[in-house]
């Protein structure tokens, strides 16, 4: 017997945006946190959105169609992903404000996209205040979740000496910290940057294991000897040269057997794609004409700089990690 193919990958790939758009729309109204609240119903939850039945019924059930909700005699309740990163006030990490960049920054550009596939050129951001303003909620709140993972997965608890290069949020080694009292680290990133640093760690309680310096990121020499190295969402934003650049650098400023992270989407070679990386790709094309690079030309810049990779961590819902040693 021979398998029959049928379109169903297809239309799903071609109609995700309808569930992306619902997606949006009821994390915007708070269909989430309301059933979270207890309006498990469709009246219920009408009411407490300010939406009409017709509406609460459709966002509803599209939710539980994608498997963020369950349906069960009429009552919806979240399923643990949904009650974790959708429920508003009672999540763990609220991931509304990317659900708002995506819809209203994200979603809207992507009808340029035509233009970026015909000219390699991203689209016209047309930017004001408010916008940077959803803008940057947005990308730092996925930030967040990024360094979430890597908290948990990435070991750096021999460490006691790090350098957080380059990078666009703190997040990242305010977790190794967290885990590890005797970590102290040294921030050097872009100019406009290190107030936000500043703030950062004097929330999470460890201002006093951390020093905060400006410098340009392609051409920056930091000093120091260090026995862990982050570049985490760094390589996307620079050409090649810089890249290999960088590595040199911030091999110079590490000791032998010196851990190092580089946190990003990457293009794989294999036969198997990693689809988040790849739809970065586009994402990160059509936003600002910045890269999502192969995994295998970035490992060849470690190795030339000094670097031997030794794993990879595939953080989920995120980027992964290449973790190399200094040799």
């Amino acid at each position: 017997m021979t398998t029959t193919p049928d379109a169903a990958r297809i239309l799903d790939i071609a109609t995700g945006y309808m569930a992306s758009k619902q997606l949006f729309e009821a994390s915007r109204i708070g269909l989430f946190s309301a059933i979270a609240a207890g309006a498990d119903t469709v009246p219920a939850i009408a009411e407490r959105t300010g939406v009409s039945e017709r509406i609460a019924r459709i966002l509803a059930d599209a939710m539980a169609g994608k498997g963020l909700l369950t349906r069960v005699d009429g009552r919806y309740a979240l399923e643990a992903d949904a009650a974790a990163y959708l429920a508003g006030d009672a999540a763990d990490l609220d991931l509304a404000p990317f659900l708002t960049f995506l819809g209203e920054i994200s979603y809207p550009h992507w009808l340029q996209f035509a233009h970026t596939v015909d000219t390699t050129e991203p689209g016209d951001l047309q930017m004001d205040d408010a916008r940077w303003g959803t803008f940057m909620a947005g990308v730092m709140t996925y930030n967040a979740l990024h360094a979430q993972e890597f908290g948990r997965l990435v070991d750096l608890s021999g460490a006691t000496n790090a350098l957080d290069f380059g990078g666009l949020s703190a997040g990242f080694a305010i977790e190794a910290m967290t885990r590890n009292p005797r970590l102290r680290t040294t921030f050097v990133y872009a100019p406009g940057f290190e107030g936000g640093v500043a703030e950062a760690v004097e929330a999470a309680g460890v201002a006093d294991r951390t020093t905060v310096e400006t410098g340009d990121t392609a051409t920056a020499q930091p000093q120091g000897a260090y026995d862990a190295v982050l570049a985490n969402h760094v390589i996307h934003r620079f050409s090649a040269e810089e890249n290999a650049q960088i590595f040199r650098n911030l091999r110079a400023a590490a000791v032998e057997g010196a851990t190092l992270t580089v946190l990003d989407f990457f293009l794989d070679d294999d036969a198997s794609q990693r689809g988040i990386d790849a739809l970065h790709a586009g994402e990160y094309l059509v936003i600002d004409g910045t890269a999502v690079y192969p995994e295998a030309q970035v490992r060849g810049w470690l190795t030339d700089a000094g670097w031997e990779v030794r794993e990879k961590v595939m953080l989920p819902a995120s980027p992964r990690v290449l973790i190399a040693t200094a040799v």
